[in-house]
């Protein structure tokens, strides 16, 4: 399906994010002081790409589809599962914007370990999330929506890229420039 494959497309690069933002953490370990730009960027890129363009296409799409259209295992995957998930996510962005603002301030230790305790806590969801929606949700979805549906699935995500594509092609040549430093 494609717009599955566009999806889990998009999860390797949020994953590559973490990978990024986990080095910045141990940098400030290592005493190295917290590049504010950098972190007020990673949010930006959690709130467009991760959560706006990526999340927006599973809410908005696939999952809306599959609880309309499934059983009720469906409903409690997606409701009581992934958006709780997502909301959770959003909340570690929400708390490290609220860190980064204090240590603007302060520069103290503990407004560091607020900020890498919500990097930290965002990637470690985001990456057992990712394999839920990879292996579980995304396989569910394709074994039992009907090829009707896969198509609207599919149709719909083609419209959603072309609406978006280049805020996304924006935010992965970000990526990509940030993973070659």
């Amino acid at each position: 399906m494609y717009g599955i494959d566009i999806l889990v497309k998009e999860h390797d690069n949020i994953l590559k994010f973490i990978d990024l933002s986990r080095k910045s953490c141990r940098e400030i370990l290592d005493g190295k002081e917290v590049d504010i730009e950098l972190f007020r960027k990673y949010i930006d890129f959690v709130r467009n790409y991760g959560d706006k363009h990526h999340h927006g296409k599973e809410e908005e799409i696939l999952f809306k589809l599959m609880v309309d259209n499934l059983s009720p295992v469906a409903e409690k995957l997606i409701n009581h599962g992934m958006l709780i998930e997502h909301d959770l996510g959003r909340l570690f962005m929400k708390n490290l914007e609220a860190a980064l603002d204090r240590y603007e301030e302060n520069k103290d230790n503990d407004c560091k370990l607020d900020i890498i305790t919500n990097i930290i806590g965002y990637g470690d969801l985001l990456t057992r999330h990712i394999e839920k929606e990879n292996k579980v949700v995304y396989t569910f979805a394709e074994r039992e929506l009907s090829d009707e549906l896969k198509q609207q699935v599919d149709r719909s995500t083609e419209q959603f890229e072309k609406d978006y594509i280049s805020n996304k092609n924006r935010y992965e040549k970000w990526l990509e420039e940030l993973s070659l430093n």
